[in-house]
């Protein structure tokens, strides 16, 4: 690997980790906030398609050995890249908890059996 190449991947690391660590920031200023983290995935997810249907598809190689060398690179990488969503069940099961804590707190509350 040449050194321009390796200056590249440098600046790009280091701009990556700048990406990365400004939206770790802001996913702990919204802590508690859902509405404002759900904001922040869907703007996640919309800089994903962007990337992903503009400058990825364009930089795509135009001939059989370039792709085929990228697809090897993306699997000796760890994959393909992918947001994966929330799924209902897991909204479902959390309602479900919050409801029964919410109930067994309720019945504390009004047992006069257990006043002391």
């Amino acid at each position: 690997m040449s050194n321009g190449k390796k200056l590249e991947l440098t600046k790009l690391s280091c701009q990556l980790q700048t990406i990365a660590s400004a939206v770790h920031d802001t996913a702990q200023d919204c802590q508690g906030n859902a509405k404002a983290i759900l904001a922040l995935l869907r703007q996640l997810e919309q800089l994903h398609r962007e990337i992903r249907d503009g400058a990825f598809q364009q930089s795509l190689p135009d001939n059989r050995q370039g792709l085929y060398s990228l697809l090897r690179d993306i699997e000796a990488e760890g994959g393909w890249p992918y947001i994966e969503r929330m799924r209902l069940q897991a909204f479902l099961t959390k309602a479900e908890q919050q409801t029964a804590v919410e109930n067994s707190s309720e019945v504390l509350e009004n047992d006069s059996s257990l006043n002391w």
